[in-house]
């Protein structure tokens, strides 16, 4: 059961165009400041969306004594960057939604992606970095495997079947099935969706940044990949630690002691994230 690459470029290029909303929020995520008017009204042109954060708003995560009932409020509530990330998460959701595959589950894909965004932010605050875009390159970086697992479904369960049966990294086992994988497959899904060319870049390279031709941002999720997997976040019983590029490391210049405190900031910001983008 063999799938070329022309067809995995083929169901990308069907995949619907990305919401407006989306890609507002996307558009600005390098700026300080965002008409917050603006992205009301484009986030009440989606009765899912619209829902989705007054559900949050009102939740007990923020156990408000007053009831939320206009988006307006919701977004000073929640901020910015949590309904952007709130609206990426609805959004991947209702692109991908839930299949049966073998080896696969969704629960643990979604703590790793939130786990690796955390870490990503925590170590881009270290590094001066922006934190917003940092975290939501970590919340994306495996994008390309929701392409796999919900459209190429028989094939991926053969791809976690070699990783098992091989012991090795998920990735040589895509290549092995797809001739490619979901680094690549996730560029591909992030040009079809205009993602800026910094994200595209971060998604694409995550496992093997070129710090030296300035992958900045693809370095710091390349790291936070590898910490979030080794912090066992996701819960997955037989996760394998991806290979952490020490040319990589040295080059963000963190030491023994900072590499402590990304650690400890991530363990103490996971759980809060995660019911934050429990949609």
């Amino acid at each position: 059961m063999s799938t070329s690459f022309e067809e995995i470029v083929k169901t990308i290029e069907e995949l619907p165009s990305m919401p407006a909303v989306v890609m507002e929020v996307l558009e600005h995520i390098d700026q300080e400041e965002i008409n917050v008017i603006q992205l009301t009204r484009k986030i009440m042109l989606d009765q899912s969306l619209t829902a989705k954060i007054l559900r949050f708003a009102n939740s007990s995560f923020f156990n408000t004594q007053t009831k939320v009932t206009t988006i307006q409020q919701a977004v000073n509530l929640i901020g910015i960057s949590g309904v952007r990330n709130l609206i990426l998460c609805t959004v991947l959701k209702i692109s991908f939604p839930e299949v049966r595959c073998k080896g696969f589950d969704f629960n643990v894909f979604w703590r790793h992606s939130i786990a690796a965004a955390v870490c990503a932010k925590v170590i881009a605050r270290h590094l001066q970095l922006n934190q917003d875009f940092a975290y939501t390159a970590g919340l994306l970086h495996d994008i390309g495997r929701l392409v796999f697992v919900t459209r190429f479904t028989p094939q991926y369960e053969q791809a976690i079947a070699y990783r098992t049966e091989h012991d090795c990294h998920i990735r040589v086992a895509e290549r092995a099935v797809f001739g490619t994988d979901h680094a690549a497959v996730g560029q591909l899904l992030a040009q079809h969706w205009n993602f800026s060319t910094g994200m595209q870049n971060a998604i694409a390279k995550h496992h093997e940044p070129d710090v030296a031709g300035g992958d900045t941002v693809a370095a710091v999720v390349h790291a936070a990949d590898a910490i979030a997997h080794a912090l066992d976040f996701s819960g997955e019983a037989d996760d394998l630690v991806p290979p952490l590029s020490m040319s990589v490391w040295n080059a963000l210049g963190l030491g023994q002691d900072d590499m402590m405190r990304v650690f400890r900031e991530t363990e103490l910001r996971f759980e809060a994230a995660q019911q934050r983008l429990a949609v």
